[in-house]
């Protein structure tokens, strides 16, 4: 007997039981006798005994047997009794329909209601399906199923309400260890929790809070319900939040509560909802004034009346829901609940002395509880400073007074009940942050609490000798760690922000307490390592210093003048900042901008510092950084420059300046308009000459806008236009250094220079034609006068673009006829050279022939005699009687003799042809020639 497979699912085998004996024709036959685990008993867990359902359904809803209540109780009782271990998935959509009509009769049949709860007691375990792929395939019958259990809270039973919000936690937090069924598995508990984010019953269980108003204890079960929902789900928050349940829930906080569960949980969920759900959409549903009296009351409850940790705790988590509305929401009413002015009260009245009865028994610990609450309270009155509203409310509050009182230096030592040390470090940079948005809309304040004299003692404090170590905590001490650094960065930020206010009674107390001397010390002292050596926090520090510099000096000679000397060392110093840095991510470029805006506002307009910075190089050193700065660098260091060569001195500055492969100003200006025009897409051809005379300076995006009809208030494009670009700054420069005579120019740089020199009327005719387009859009027709002076104008204005574009064409016409010489001389430069290498070529070979041929070179000889003699003014002076002859006649050389003689030889191997001479050999000669050669060797 042999045993095989079965085909079944829960089959351990088959037996298959062959005869010994065969049938004819060799067939073995098969008894087909299935043994399932079932017969075997190897099935573990109880035994599933389905009924029939929809005979229960039937049962309720026939008109004969519907009012058959006892049977109606027996049959759920049945259905309870063999659902022990869960419902199936398939019989889900029948168990529901069977739960819903009982719930329709309850309220008339109270009798109903056990059978209910149990039925629901059932639905907390999770549903059992027969395959895996019944999870998928009743996926849909499972999220309708558990939508329907938020539905059943229409029934007006506390015990099975209550009873439906165990089964939802149940069902959304237990796992199916108990449930033991054959032939069927348990739905996982991730599956649960899946089909509650796809179903809509926490939008539900919100929604049935207003049926609960009155009982305190299922409002809590909904809430733990809710609570559980609401972590780590960001689809069931969405639901929460479609329903307004930030809303509702902040809107019964204050609900009367012995055991402070409601207050607890409600502010659990509305944490929930924050970080899981839409922030935005939180604080828009507690932008009204019932949810900030809500919160308001609920923090001041838990701050005058709390003494334990816990209280500390939930008082912080409402200021900072409260902290994120007012972030989120800049209207949120809270001057119109009063909320701003307890805030300032509790924030200040340990440092400023209050005779509220809110405040008088409150003290703050040194415990992190209380120590967090400090800090949100400086936030949210930052947040809240947005409306103007509220600054007046800050004053009467004496807020910056408070704050200031941490403005000083940290002295380790600390009386007991105040702020340890490291906590007054974190209170206080982040005071001096808070001081930076508050000082410039608080102005009176600041001078009332002598801000400058504090922050420059400050100052003074931190580049001084005084030991001290900061403990660099929190995100304000940055870079802060061991060292002062996060004290002076925030000091500096913060005289940054109110001198920016450009308040001249600020400006001037400062000055007069000699904050530019003091800076200027600070930058001598405090900052003497090289370029690359900073980090970023003193990288912007130094450029918070060359700010508050400008600032001062702006437009008042007297303090430029104390800027002097040493002010100009420094900025120059600045200046020579190797650009290979700019692109390092540490702040740089921003500290370069500083010191070119210090250059322009501190020097620039003082003769003694403007004769002083030409004298260092000053003008060579903006250049050059024109010349390899990015673009947007541009536009400070052309007005630096412009406003600089108001001094005559510096022309000549400019003109001397030579940058890479001798490139001069003029050059580099003309280059830098050409790239302005190729950015904003002026017409130009490819040698940059004008193409439309109509449009000489109109760009693309100036010429897509068109004409618009706009007040006389607002400029109109081609006054932007201005603005936007450098080409103006450009023209005025050129102004100042002149059109004519400039060096290191090319043709292409004319051609751009005939356009700049226009640019001023090419843009009032630009102005003109707008103005008349204007005219026409609005339908308004000038009066004759007007009209004809506008196209006088217009005319005078295209014969200026045409002449303009005529001599652009002279320039480009002589420069072509100037390259076609250089090309001819070119040539005749090369026919030339041929010429020479030709005659050196006949030369040698002539030495050849004369050093190789006796015959030759007695011809030569006779030639050089003729010559000579032929340059003899007495022709016939060898027959005079005076006539003494110097030549040796023995000899046959072409050179003048003398003394000594020295013999020319040809080398081996010529270097014309690279062709190897002959050897010489002495017997080959004639014996005159050899008894020569014997003498002049001699």
């Amino acid at each position: 007997m042999a045993v095989v497979a079965g085909p079944r699912t829960g089959t351990t085998s088959a037996s298959l039981m062959m005869t010994g004996a065969q049938e004819p024709g060799g067939r073995i036959p098969l008894v087909t006798h299935v043994i399932t685990d079932e017969d075997l008993g190897l099935l573990q867990g109880s035994k599933h005994q389905p009924i029939n359902l929809k005979r229960v359904i039937k049962l309720l809803t026939d008109p004969h047997s519907m009012m058959l209540y006892d049977r109606h109780v027996h049959a759920l009782q049945r259905i309870v009794r063999h659902y022990q271990k869960g419902f199936p998935m398939k019989e889900l959509v029948q168990v529901f329909k069977i739960l819903n009509v009982c719930a329709d009769r309850v309220e008339n049949q109270p009798l109903y209601e056990q059978p209910i709860m149990d039925i629901l007691r059932q639905c907390s375990l999770p549903y059992l399906k027969e395959k895996s792929s019944d999870e998928l395939v009743y996926e849909q019958i499972v999220v309708e199923s558990v939508s329907q259990l938020g539905y059943l809270m229409r029934i007006p039973s506390d015990d099975v309400r209550k009873q439906i919000c165990l089964t939802l936690k149940e069902f959304y937090n237990e796992s199916s260890a108990l449930q033991d069924v054959q032939c069927h598995k348990p739905s996982s508990l991730s599956y649960n929790r899946r089909m509650v984010e796809l179903s809509d019953i926490s939008e539900t269980l919100v929604k049935s809070m207003a049926l609960l108003e009155n009982n305190l204890d299922l409002k809590l079960q909904v809430l733990k319900v809710l609570q559980d929902f609401s972590k780590h789900s960001s689809k069931n928050c969405s639901q929460m939040l479609r329903a307004e349940g930030a809303k509702r829930l902040s809107a019964r906080l204050t609900d009367p509560d012995p055991s402070g569960q409601l207050l607890f949980r409600s502010v659990d969920i509305l944490w929930n909802l924050l970080e899981f759900g839409d922030k935005q959409e939180v604080a828009q549903q507690l932008n009204n004034l019932t949810c900030i009296s809500q919160l308001r009351d609920c923090f001041v409850f838990q701050l005058t009346q709390g003494y334990s940790h816990y209280d500390r705790q939930l008082r912080n988590d409402l200021l900072v829901i409260a902290n994120i509305v007012a972030s989120a929401c800049p209207n949120a009413p809270y001057v119109e609940t009063g909320f701003v002015k307890q805030l300032t009260l509790f924030a200040t009245f340990q440092e400023v002395k209050s005779h509220n009865p809110l405040v008088k028994q409150l003290k703050f610990q040194t415990n992190h509880e209380d120590f967090e609450l400090k800090k949100l309270l400086f936030h949210i009155l930052v947040l809240l400073c947005r409306d103007p509203a509220v600054i007046s409310i800050l004053s009467e509050g004496h807020l910056l007074l408070a704050l200031f009182s941490f403005v000083r230096a940290n002295d380790k030592q600390t009386v007991p009940r105040e702020w340890t040390s490291a906590q007054f470090e974190e209170l206080q940079l982040q005071a001096m942050a808070a001081l930076c948005t508050l000082c410039p809309v608080m102005l009176e304040d600041y001078m009332t609490c002598q801000g400058s004299t504090r922050l420059l003692l400050l100052l003074e404090w931190c580049v001084g000798p005084d030991s001290f170590g900061g403990q660099g905590n929190s995100f304000h001490g940055t870079g802060g760690r061991g060292n002062k650094k996060g004290q002076m960065r925030h000091c500096l930020r913060l005289m940054r922000s109110v001198v920016s206010t450009e308040n001249d009674v600020i400006l001037q107390d400062m000055a007069d307490q000699g904050a530019i001397n003091q800076m200027l010390g600070v930058l001598n002292t405090a900052f003497t390592k090289t370029a690359e050596e900073y980090d970023t926090v003193e990288i912007e520090m130094q450029s918070d210093i060359l700010f508050v510099l400008s600032c001062l000096c702006d437009g008042d000679m007297h303090r430029k003048e104390l800027f002097g000397v040493q002010g100009v060392d420094i900025v120059v110093r600045y200046l020579r900042t190797d650009t290979k840095l700019l692109n390092s991510g540490l702040g740089h470029h921003k500290l370069l901008l500083a010191a070119i805006d210090c250059a322009w506002c501190a020097i620039v307009g003082c003769y003694v510092t403007e004769d002083y910075f030409l004298e260092k190089e000053g003008v060579f050193l903006l250049f050059d950084l024109l010349e390899v700065c990015p673009k947007n660098m541009h536009n400070l260091i052309m007005g630096c420059l412009l406003d600089l060569c108001e001094n005559p001195k510096a022309i000549n500055h400019v003109l001397t300046w030579r940058g890479r492969d001798t490139c001069t100003a003029a050059h580099l200006l003309c280059d830098m308009w050409r790239k302005e025009e190729v950015e904003i897409g002026a017409k130009r051809d490819a040698n940059n000459a004008i193409t439309e005379v109509h449009k000489p300076l109109m760009g693309r995006v100036q010429e897509e806008r068109g004409t618009v009809s706009l007040p006389a208030s607002c400029p109109s494009q081609a006054i932007v236009d201005v603005s936007e670009n450098m080409r103006a700054k450009i023209y005025s420069l050129f102004c100042k250094i002149g059109f004519t005579d400039l060096p290191g120019l090319s043709v292409e740089d004319h051609v751009t220079l005939t356009i700049i020199e226009k640019y001023l009327d090419f843009k009032m005719g630009e102005v003109w034609t707008e103005t008349m387009k204007e005219l026409e859009v609005e339908n308004v027709r000038p009066v004759t006068p007007d009209a004809e002076a506008m196209e006088a104008i217009a005319r005078a204005i295209e014969e200026r673009a045409q002449i303009v574009a005529s001599t652009q064409s002279e320039l480009l016409e002589a420069q072509r006829n100037q390259n076609i010489l250089d090309e001819q001389e070119f040539y005749a430069e090369i026919r030339e050279n041929h010429r020479q290498n030709e005659k050196a070529l006949g030369d040698f070979a002539d030495y050849v022939g004369r050093t190789s041929n006796i015959a030759y070179l007695k011809a030569a000889k006779e030639r050089q005699e003729i010559s000579i003699d032929a340059s003899r003014v007495q022709p016939k002076y060898r027959h005079a009687k005076n006539f003494h002859d110097t030549q040796l006649h023995s000899l046959r050389t072409t050179v003048f003799s003398g003394k000594h003689v020295k013999v020319d030889s040809t080398p081996k191997v010529h270097d014309v042809d690279e062709t190897e001479l002959a050897s010489y050999d002495p017997g080959d000669m004639p014996s005159s020639d050899r008894q020569l050669f014997k003498h002049l060797t001699i």
